[in-house]
Protein backbone atom coordinates (compact mmCIF):
# COMPACT_ATOMS: atom_id res chain seq x y z
CA UNK A 1 0.00 0.00 0.00
CA UNK A 2 1.05 3.66 -0.34
CA UNK A 3 0.91 5.31 3.28
CA UNK A 4 1.62 9.23 3.97
CA UNK A 5 1.89 9.58 7.79
CA UNK A 6 1.32 13.52 8.53
CA UNK A 7 4.10 14.12 11.21
CA UNK A 8 7.19 13.06 12.10
CA UNK A 9 7.24 12.76 16.08
CA UNK A 10 7.21 9.56 18.50
CA UNK A 11 4.18 8.02 17.13
CA UNK A 12 4.57 9.22 13.10
CA UNK A 13 8.35 7.65 13.21
CA UNK A 14 7.75 4.27 14.55
CA UNK A 15 4.66 4.00 12.38
CA UNK A 16 5.88 5.04 9.00
CA UNK A 17 9.07 3.27 9.52
CA UNK A 18 7.39 -0.27 11.14
CA UNK A 19 4.64 0.32 8.38
CA UNK A 20 7.71 0.35 5.99
CA UNK A 21 9.47 -2.66 7.10
CA UNK A 22 6.32 -4.96 6.24
CA UNK A 23 6.53 -3.77 2.40
CA UNK A 24 4.31 -0.53 2.29
CA UNK A 25 5.70 2.36 0.74
CA UNK A 26 5.34 5.50 3.56
CA UNK A 27 6.32 8.96 3.09
CA UNK A 28 6.36 10.84 6.22
CA UNK A 29 5.45 14.44 6.32
CA UNK A 30 6.87 17.53 8.27
CA UNK A 31 6.77 21.43 8.42
CA UNK A 32 10.47 21.03 10.15
CA UNK A 33 12.32 21.33 7.31
CA UNK A 34 15.70 20.90 9.54
CA UNK A 35 13.85 18.31 10.96
CA UNK A 36 12.94 16.36 7.66
CA UNK A 37 16.93 17.26 6.60
CA UNK A 38 18.24 15.50 9.04
CA UNK A 39 15.99 12.19 8.54
CA UNK A 40 16.84 11.93 5.34
CA UNK A 41 20.37 11.84 6.18
CA UNK A 42 19.35 8.62 9.20
CA UNK A 43 19.19 10.95 11.69
CA UNK A 44 16.94 10.36 14.47
CA UNK A 45 15.93 13.67 16.69
CA UNK A 46 14.43 11.36 19.95
CA UNK A 47 15.87 7.98 21.39
CA UNK A 48 14.24 4.87 20.87
CA UNK A 49 16.23 1.70 20.77
CA UNK A 50 16.29 0.33 17.31
CA UNK A 51 14.71 2.96 15.43
CA UNK A 52 17.43 4.50 14.18
CA UNK A 53 18.24 1.24 12.39
CA UNK A 54 14.66 0.48 10.99
CA UNK A 55 14.74 3.97 9.74
CA UNK A 56 17.94 3.63 7.62
CA UNK A 57 17.22 0.14 6.16
CA UNK A 58 14.00 1.05 4.74
CA UNK A 59 15.47 4.52 3.39
CA UNK A 60 18.27 2.30 1.82
CA UNK A 61 15.49 -0.06 0.39
CA UNK A 62 13.60 3.35 -1.15
CA UNK A 63 10.31 2.22 0.80
CA UNK A 64 10.38 5.12 3.42
CA UNK A 65 11.23 9.16 2.63
CA UNK A 66 10.49 12.18 4.00
CA UNK A 67 9.35 15.55 2.66
CA UNK A 68 7.78 18.44 3.91
CA UNK A 69 5.24 18.80 1.13
CA UNK A 70 1.70 17.21 2.29
CA UNK A 71 0.29 17.58 -1.31
CA UNK A 72 3.62 15.11 -2.57
CA UNK A 73 2.68 12.74 0.18
CA UNK A 74 -1.03 12.27 -0.30
CA UNK A 75 -1.16 11.99 -3.61
CA UNK A 76 -2.22 8.37 -4.86
CA UNK A 77 -2.40 7.74 -1.29
CA UNK A 78 -4.24 4.53 0.39
CA UNK A 79 -4.32 5.40 4.26
CA UNK A 80 -3.23 8.65 5.32
CA UNK A 81 -1.76 8.65 8.96
CA UNK A 82 -2.42 11.64 11.20
CA UNK A 83 -0.06 11.71 13.75
CA UNK A 84 0.25 14.73 14.71
CA UNK A 85 0.68 16.15 18.59
CA UNK A 86 -2.30 17.01 20.71
CA UNK A 87 -0.98 19.18 23.51
CA UNK A 88 -2.86 19.74 26.59
CA UNK A 89 -4.74 23.05 26.57
CA UNK A 90 -3.20 25.22 29.50
CA UNK A 91 -6.29 26.59 30.56
CA UNK A 92 -8.77 23.40 30.95
CA UNK A 93 -6.74 20.17 30.22
CA UNK A 94 -8.25 19.51 26.85
CA UNK A 95 -6.49 18.20 24.17
CA UNK A 96 -5.72 21.01 21.59
CA UNK A 97 -6.78 20.07 18.32
CA UNK A 98 -5.49 23.01 16.26
CA UNK A 99 -2.89 20.81 14.89
CA UNK A 100 -4.98 17.92 14.05
CA UNK A 101 -7.95 20.64 12.49
CA UNK A 102 -4.49 21.84 10.24
CA UNK A 103 -3.21 18.47 8.92
CA UNK A 104 -6.79 17.19 7.90
CA UNK A 105 -7.36 20.35 6.43
CA UNK A 106 -4.16 20.20 4.08
CA UNK A 107 -4.72 16.51 3.57
CA UNK A 108 -8.18 17.17 1.70
CA UNK A 109 -6.43 19.84 -0.43
CA UNK A 110 -3.88 17.30 -1.64
CA UNK A 111 -6.39 14.21 -2.22
CA UNK A 112 -6.50 12.95 -5.33
CA UNK A 113 -8.52 10.01 -5.32
CA UNK A 114 -10.53 8.15 -1.96
CA UNK A 115 -8.10 7.72 1.17
CA UNK A 116 -8.81 6.46 4.59
CA UNK A 117 -8.21 9.23 6.85
CA UNK A 118 -6.79 7.67 9.92
CA UNK A 119 -6.12 9.28 13.47
CA UNK A 120 -2.66 7.65 15.60
CA UNK A 121 -3.28 10.73 17.53
CA UNK A 122 -4.36 10.24 21.09
CA UNK A 123 -7.78 12.16 20.50
CA UNK A 124 -11.00 13.03 22.34
CA UNK A 125 -13.79 11.42 21.42
CA UNK A 126 -15.90 12.70 18.21
CA UNK A 127 -12.89 13.86 16.62
CA UNK A 128 -13.25 11.97 13.80
CA UNK A 129 -16.58 13.31 13.44
CA UNK A 130 -14.87 16.91 13.41
CA UNK A 131 -12.23 15.79 10.94
CA UNK A 132 -14.49 14.15 8.62
CA UNK A 133 -16.55 17.97 8.34
CA UNK A 134 -13.09 19.60 7.70
CA UNK A 135 -11.89 17.53 5.27
CA UNK A 136 -15.99 17.44 3.44
CA UNK A 137 -15.37 20.89 3.06
CA UNK A 138 -12.07 21.00 1.07
CA UNK A 139 -12.42 18.12 -1.26
CA UNK A 140 -15.21 16.48 -3.50
CA UNK A 141 -12.92 13.04 -3.73
CA UNK A 142 -14.53 10.21 -1.62
CA UNK A 143 -13.05 9.37 1.90
CA UNK A 144 -12.89 7.61 5.21
CA UNK A 145 -12.11 8.74 8.83
CA UNK A 146 -11.34 6.04 10.59
CA UNK A 147 -9.68 5.58 14.30
CA UNK A 148 -6.69 3.68 15.08
CA UNK A 149 -5.03 4.60 18.47
CA UNK A 150 -1.70 3.60 19.44
CA UNK A 151 -0.67 1.58 22.26
CA UNK A 152 3.35 2.26 22.16
CA UNK A 153 5.98 2.15 25.46
CA UNK A 154 8.57 4.39 25.25
CA UNK A 155 11.76 2.39 25.10
CA UNK A 156 10.30 -0.64 23.70
CA UNK A 157 8.08 1.07 21.01
CA UNK A 158 9.31 -0.88 17.58
CA UNK A 159 8.99 -4.34 19.50
CA UNK A 160 4.91 -2.93 20.52
CA UNK A 161 4.61 -2.21 16.89
CA UNK A 162 5.82 -5.37 15.56
CA UNK A 163 4.22 -7.50 17.55
CA UNK A 164 1.46 -5.45 18.91
CA UNK A 165 -1.16 -7.44 21.90
CA UNK A 166 -3.82 -6.12 19.60
CA UNK A 167 -5.01 -3.59 16.99
CA UNK A 168 -7.96 -1.25 17.63
CA UNK A 169 -10.07 -0.37 14.29
CA UNK A 170 -12.26 2.38 14.43
CA UNK A 171 -14.32 2.47 11.26
CA UNK A 172 -17.33 4.04 10.00
CA UNK A 173 -17.89 1.74 6.93
CA UNK A 174 -16.80 -1.47 5.09
CA UNK A 175 -14.24 0.18 2.80
CA UNK A 176 -12.22 1.51 5.52
CA UNK A 177 -12.47 -1.58 7.20
CA UNK A 178 -11.60 -3.52 4.43
CA UNK A 179 -8.11 -1.01 3.71
CA UNK A 180 -7.24 -1.50 7.35
CA UNK A 181 -7.31 -5.25 7.77
CA UNK A 182 -5.31 -5.82 4.77
CA UNK A 183 -2.73 -3.04 5.97
CA UNK A 184 -2.61 -5.05 9.36
CA UNK A 185 -2.70 -8.48 8.10
CA UNK A 186 1.37 -9.06 7.71
CA UNK A 187 1.22 -8.01 11.66
CA UNK A 188 -1.12 -10.20 13.04
CA UNK A 189 -0.48 -13.68 10.69
CA UNK A 190 -0.22 -16.29 13.77
CA UNK A 191 -3.06 -14.63 15.80
CA UNK A 192 -5.85 -12.43 14.86
CA UNK A 193 -5.62 -9.64 17.28
CA UNK A 194 -7.86 -7.07 15.13
CA UNK A 195 -10.06 -5.20 17.08
CA UNK A 196 -12.82 -3.63 14.74
CA UNK A 197 -15.16 -1.51 16.14
CA UNK A 198 -17.18 1.98 16.04
CA UNK A 199 -15.30 4.85 15.72
CA UNK A 200 -16.39 6.82 18.89
CA UNK A 201 -15.21 3.46 20.96
CA UNK A 202 -11.86 3.22 19.57
CA UNK A 203 -11.04 6.88 20.54
CA UNK A 204 -12.49 6.27 24.17
CA UNK A 205 -10.36 3.13 24.05
CA UNK A 206 -7.01 4.97 24.32
CA UNK A 207 -7.81 7.18 26.81
CA UNK A 208 -9.37 4.25 28.87
CA UNK A 209 -6.26 2.13 28.61
CA UNK A 210 -4.00 4.76 29.53
CA UNK A 211 -6.57 6.03 32.29
CA UNK A 212 -6.35 2.22 34.40
CA UNK A 213 -2.65 2.06 33.78
CA UNK A 214 -2.47 5.52 35.70
CA UNK A 215 -4.87 4.21 38.31
CA UNK A 216 -3.29 1.25 38.88
CA UNK A 217 0.15 3.15 39.40
CA UNK A 218 -1.55 5.87 42.15
CA UNK A 219 -3.39 3.41 44.05
CA UNK A 220 0.34 1.34 44.58
CA UNK A 221 2.09 4.57 45.21
CA UNK A 222 -0.52 4.73 47.99
CA UNK A 223 -1.11 1.94 49.23
CA UNK A 224 3.19 1.73 49.16
CA UNK A 225 2.63 5.17 51.91
CA UNK A 226 0.11 3.40 54.02
CA UNK A 227 2.68 0.11 54.26
CA UNK A 228 5.71 2.38 56.01
CA UNK A 229 2.92 3.82 58.44
CA UNK A 230 1.79 0.50 59.55
CA UNK A 231 4.55 -1.43 59.44
CA UNK A 232 4.50 -3.61 56.19
CA UNK A 233 6.56 -4.23 52.86
CA UNK A 234 5.45 -3.03 49.75
CA UNK A 235 7.13 -5.37 47.86
CA UNK A 236 5.85 -8.27 49.16
CA UNK A 237 2.40 -6.98 48.93
CA UNK A 238 3.01 -5.86 45.80
CA UNK A 239 3.91 -9.78 44.58
CA UNK A 240 1.47 -11.37 46.26
CA UNK A 241 -1.17 -8.89 45.07
CA UNK A 242 0.00 -9.45 41.48
CA UNK A 243 -0.30 -13.14 41.74
CA UNK A 244 -3.81 -13.39 41.03
CA UNK A 245 -4.59 -13.54 37.77
CA UNK A 246 -7.40 -11.39 37.97
CA UNK A 247 -5.13 -8.66 38.96
CA UNK A 248 -2.02 -9.66 37.02
CA UNK A 249 1.82 -7.94 38.19
CA UNK A 250 2.37 -5.16 35.41
CA UNK A 251 1.83 -1.57 36.42
CA UNK A 252 2.06 -2.60 40.16
CA UNK A 253 5.32 -1.06 41.06
CA UNK A 254 5.32 1.76 43.49
CA UNK A 255 8.07 5.00 42.60
CA UNK A 256 7.95 9.06 42.37
CA UNK A 257 4.86 9.25 40.56
CA UNK A 258 4.16 8.95 36.62
CA UNK A 259 5.54 11.26 33.93
CA UNK A 260 5.58 11.10 30.09
CA UNK A 261 3.48 12.69 27.23
CA UNK A 262 1.00 9.91 27.61
CA UNK A 263 -0.69 9.29 31.22
CA UNK A 264 -0.76 12.86 32.63
CA UNK A 265 -2.23 14.61 29.66
CA UNK A 266 -4.54 11.64 28.85
CA UNK A 267 -6.33 11.40 32.12
CA UNK A 268 -6.97 15.32 31.91
CA UNK A 269 -8.34 15.19 28.79
CA UNK A 270 -10.39 12.17 29.95
CA UNK A 271 -11.59 14.02 32.96
CA UNK A 272 -12.64 16.98 31.10
CA UNK A 273 -14.43 14.37 28.36
CA UNK A 274 -16.52 13.73 31.31
CA UNK A 275 -17.01 17.12 32.27
CA UNK A 276 -18.03 18.63 29.19
CA UNK A 277 -21.00 16.01 29.41
CA UNK A 278 -21.60 16.61 32.81
CA UNK A 279 -20.37 13.67 34.54
CA UNK A 280 -17.32 13.77 36.78
CA UNK A 281 -14.77 10.91 36.84
CA UNK A 282 -13.96 10.25 40.24
CA UNK A 283 -11.58 7.31 40.23
CA UNK A 284 -9.32 9.02 37.29
CA UNK A 285 -9.17 12.40 38.91
CA UNK A 286 -8.16 11.30 41.97
CA UNK A 287 -5.32 9.34 40.16
CA UNK A 288 -3.63 12.44 39.29
CA UNK A 289 -4.00 14.25 42.72
CA UNK A 290 -2.70 11.00 43.94
CA UNK A 291 0.57 11.32 41.42
CA UNK A 292 0.83 15.29 41.82
CA UNK A 293 1.38 14.33 45.83
CA UNK A 294 3.86 11.46 45.16
CA UNK A 295 5.95 13.62 43.24
CA UNK A 296 6.86 15.34 46.10
CA UNK A 297 7.74 12.59 48.04
CA UNK A 298 11.28 11.98 47.41
CA UNK A 299 12.29 15.66 47.93
CA UNK A 300 10.43 16.02 51.20
CA UNK A 301 12.51 12.63 52.43
CA UNK A 302 15.62 13.87 51.68
CA UNK A 303 14.62 17.78 52.82
CA UNK A 304 13.66 16.37 56.34
CA UNK A 305 16.55 13.67 57.16
CA UNK A 306 18.68 16.86 56.72
CA UNK A 307 16.58 17.96 59.58
CA UNK A 308 14.51 20.59 57.21
CA UNK A 309 17.23 22.76 54.93
CA UNK A 310 19.17 21.76 52.36
CA UNK A 311 21.78 24.72 52.54
CA UNK A 312 25.31 23.74 51.83
CA UNK A 313 24.13 19.99 50.53
CA UNK A 314 24.97 18.77 47.25
CA UNK A 315 22.38 16.17 45.86
CA UNK A 316 23.02 13.61 43.20
CA UNK A 317 19.80 12.17 41.12
CA UNK A 318 20.36 9.11 39.01
CA UNK A 319 17.91 8.94 36.22
CA UNK A 320 16.18 12.21 34.70
CA UNK A 321 14.39 10.86 32.05
CA UNK A 322 10.51 9.99 32.41
CA UNK A 323 11.18 6.08 32.24
CA UNK A 324 14.12 3.97 31.00
CA UNK A 325 15.37 3.80 27.56
CA UNK A 326 13.95 6.84 26.52
CA UNK A 327 15.03 10.94 26.86
CA UNK A 328 11.80 12.02 27.41
CA UNK A 329 11.25 14.59 30.14
CA UNK A 330 7.95 15.65 29.68
CA UNK A 331 6.73 16.00 33.63
CA UNK A 332 9.39 13.82 34.58
CA UNK A 333 9.01 13.10 38.38
CA UNK A 334 13.02 14.38 38.34
CA UNK A 335 11.62 17.77 37.35
CA UNK A 336 9.61 17.97 40.13
CA UNK A 337 12.55 16.51 42.73
CA UNK A 338 14.49 18.77 41.53
CA UNK A 339 12.68 21.98 41.97
CA UNK A 340 11.55 20.51 45.27
CA UNK A 341 15.71 20.06 46.17
CA UNK A 342 16.60 23.57 45.41
CA UNK A 343 13.36 25.22 47.06
CA UNK A 344 15.07 23.83 50.21
CA UNK A 345 18.43 25.04 49.09
CA UNK A 346 20.61 22.21 47.88
CA UNK A 347 23.08 22.01 44.47
CA UNK A 348 21.96 19.47 42.67
CA UNK A 349 24.05 17.34 40.14
CA UNK A 350 22.41 14.59 38.05
CA UNK A 351 23.28 12.14 35.88
CA UNK A 352 21.07 9.75 32.82
CA UNK A 353 22.38 8.40 29.71
CA UNK A 354 20.25 9.84 27.52
CA UNK A 355 17.75 12.81 29.01
CA UNK A 356 20.84 15.06 29.46
CA UNK A 357 20.25 17.33 26.54
CA UNK A 358 16.96 17.83 26.86
CA UNK A 359 17.07 18.39 30.49
CA UNK A 360 19.85 20.83 29.72
CA UNK A 361 17.60 22.87 27.11
CA UNK A 362 14.61 22.96 29.79
CA UNK A 363 16.14 24.11 32.92
CA UNK A 364 19.50 25.51 32.13
CA UNK A 365 22.08 25.92 35.13
CA UNK A 366 19.24 24.91 37.24
CA UNK A 367 20.84 21.23 37.48
CA UNK A 368 24.77 20.13 37.06
CA UNK A 369 25.31 17.27 34.51
CA UNK A 370 27.83 14.75 35.35
CA UNK A 371 29.84 12.90 32.61
CA UNK A 372 29.02 9.56 34.42
CA UNK A 373 27.42 8.39 37.17
CA UNK A 374 29.91 8.07 39.49
CA UNK A 375 30.64 11.28 38.85
CA UNK A 376 27.82 12.58 40.02
CA UNK A 377 27.56 10.55 43.22
CA UNK A 378 31.62 12.01 44.07
CA UNK A 379 31.07 14.88 46.91
CA UNK A 380 27.31 14.56 47.26
CA UNK A 381 25.68 14.06 50.72
CA UNK A 382 23.06 11.93 49.26
CA UNK A 383 22.29 10.03 46.13
CA UNK A 384 18.32 10.01 45.18
CA UNK A 385 17.72 7.36 41.85
CA UNK A 386 14.41 8.53 40.10
CA UNK A 387 14.75 6.38 36.73
CA UNK A 388 15.51 2.90 36.98
CA UNK A 389 18.45 2.50 34.04
CA UNK A 390 20.00 -0.57 33.96
CA UNK A 391 23.19 0.56 34.25
CA UNK A 392 22.08 1.98 37.72
CA UNK A 393 20.75 -1.68 38.64
CA UNK A 394 24.62 -2.96 38.72
CA UNK A 395 26.30 -0.32 40.35
CA UNK A 396 28.95 -0.98 42.64
CA UNK A 397 27.50 -0.15 46.09
CA UNK A 398 30.16 0.29 48.05
CA UNK A 399 31.95 2.57 45.79
CA UNK A 400 29.29 4.75 45.50
CA UNK A 401 29.26 5.18 49.80
CA UNK A 402 32.80 5.84 49.57
CA UNK A 403 32.02 8.94 47.15
CA UNK A 404 28.99 10.03 49.09
CA UNK A 405 29.97 12.84 51.93
CA UNK A 406 27.13 10.86 53.67
CA UNK A 407 26.09 7.16 53.20
CA UNK A 408 22.63 7.45 52.58
CA UNK A 409 20.44 6.78 49.59
CA UNK A 410 17.00 7.47 48.58
CA UNK A 411 15.52 4.93 46.17
CA UNK A 412 12.75 5.98 44.45
CA UNK A 413 12.13 2.56 42.20
CA UNK A 414 13.19 0.37 45.02
CA UNK A 415 15.42 -1.29 42.99
CA UNK A 416 18.17 -2.49 45.54
CA UNK A 417 17.75 -5.02 48.23
CA UNK A 418 17.83 -3.41 51.87
CA UNK A 419 19.93 -5.62 53.72
CA UNK A 420 22.63 -5.91 51.03
CA UNK A 421 22.37 -1.85 51.47
CA UNK A 422 22.81 -2.16 55.26
CA UNK A 423 25.90 -4.65 54.72
CA UNK A 424 27.59 -1.81 52.52
CA UNK A 425 27.34 0.66 55.21
CA UNK A 426 24.41 2.50 53.72
CA UNK A 427 21.60 3.89 55.03
CA UNK A 428 18.45 3.30 52.60
CA UNK A 429 15.58 4.95 52.16
CA UNK A 430 12.91 3.36 49.65
CA UNK A 431 9.03 4.12 48.61
CA UNK A 432 6.68 1.74 51.11
CA UNK A 433 9.57 -0.45 52.76
CA UNK A 434 11.39 0.31 56.35
CA UNK A 435 14.07 2.88 56.01
CA UNK A 436 17.71 1.45 57.12
CA UNK A 437 19.49 2.74 59.71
Amino acid sequence: MRLAVIGTGYVGLVAGAGFADFGNDVICVDLDAPRIERLLQGEIPIHEPGLAELVRTNLDAGRLNFTTNTAEAVRGADVVILAVGTPQSEHDGAADLRFIDAAARDVAKALTGYAVIVTKSTVPVGTADRIHKIVAAETTHEFSVASNPEFLKEGDAINDFMKPDRVVLGVADERAGQTLRALYSPFVRTNDRVMVMDVRSAELTKYASNAMLAVRISFMNELALLAEVVGADIERVRKAVGADPRIGPKFLFPGPGFGGSCFPKDIRALAHTARGVGMTLEVVEASERANGRQKHVLGTRVREHFGGSLAGKRIAIWGLAFKPETDDIREAPALTLLEDLRAAGATVVGYDPAAMPNIKAQVGDAIELAPTMYAAVEGAHALVLVTEWKQFRGADMKKVKDLLVEPVVFDGRNVYDPEQMKQVGLRYHAIGRAASR
